[in-house]
């Protein structure tokens, strides 16, 4: 009887010792297949050289927000999609895509499950656990940014908090669109109510923006900053949902920081939603960011 238990137990054993090695190698492979691309000899020179452009979405908006300034660029600037990041309301990213070894100008789309999350405080972490995914996984050193509407207040919250941190990736350029950084129209501003300073400095400011200024040595320095704002020319000086001077505040608080251009979109393609599927503009942030 002690004789079949042995066998028994050594049998058990044996199945166990089987399974395990069995899953090991599995493991192995599976490792062996996520990583072989990060990992290869030619992966490694184009992630770590190769600077992605990141595209954010404002409130309640989506894919559709950038997917013309993406398709642009693809067609136009030599330039190739080659991840989606959808961000949960939790603030988990999942990347979804492929970047291959090659991609001269690789460009990311960014997806907000919760895409009417004003917090500031909770989007910037977001846009953190969204780098430093990027960091872990592609090993990037520097990126870009083109952000629409709210999507400004969440890059700009994420570089006055982080912008210092030498241990994350470097902002090198950021193209700001419609971007509502001393109000917006409806909420906390009127058309024509607000105006800018001999210095620049708006007459009026925003509990959000003081907040801003107070951060501001956190930001990057030496960064390229163009900041595209539109003016319907409707006699409200703005572009329906943000103002000329809301827009332009921005030069006030990256003062001596940045090297700094503002560009103004008159007329109908002013629109805050337009400025998004405006060719112009998309031909002008294509010069900003790749003729040089």
């Amino acid at each position: 009887m002690k004789k079949k238990w042995l066998i028994g137990v050594s049998s058990i054993l044996g199945l166990l010792l089987v399974t395990i090695v069995l899953f090991h190698t599995y493991e192995q492979k599976s490792s062996h297949t996520d990583t072989e691309e990060v990992n290869s000899g030619n992966t490694k020179k184009a992630h770590f050289k190769a600077t992605p452009t990141i595209y954010l979405h404002g409130y309640g908006a989506g894919a559709r927000s950038s997917a013309g300034m993406i398709a642009y660029a693809e067609q136009h600037n030599d330039a190739h999609k080659v991840l989606t990041a959808k961000i949960s309301p939790a603030g988990k990213v999942e990347l979804q895509g492929n970047w291959p070894r090659k991609t001269k100008r690789p460009l990311i789309q960014v997806i907000l499950q919760d895409n009417k999350n004003s917090n500031y405080y909770t989007t910037r972490e977001w846009f953190h656990n969204l780098i430093l995914c990027l960091k872990q996984k592609y090993h990037i050193k520097q990126y870009n940014t083109v952000a629409h509407s709210m999507g400004n207040i969440m890059t700009l919250s994420y570089q006055l908090k982080y912008g210092q941190d030498r241990n994350l990736p470097r902002l090198k350029k950021q193209v700001n669109l419609g971007a509502p950084f001393n109000g917006i129209i409806g909420l906390d501003e009127k058309p024509n109510h607000n105006y800018l300073l001999k210095n620049g400095k708006p007459k009026y400011m925003t509990q959000s923006y003081q907040y801003f200024l107070t951060h501001r040595h956190n930001f990057p320095n030496n960064v390229s900053v163009l900041n595209i704002f539109g003016n319907k020319e409707n006699g409200t000086n703005s572009d329906d949902d943000v103002s000329c001077v809301s827009a332009q505040s921005l030069r006030y608080l990256l003062r001596g920081k940045v090297n700094y251009h503002e560009i103004e979109i008159k007329g109908a393609g002013g629109q805050h939603s337009k400025l998004h599927d405006n060719s112009k503009v998309d031909q002008i942030i294509g010069q900003f960011l790749w003729a040089n």
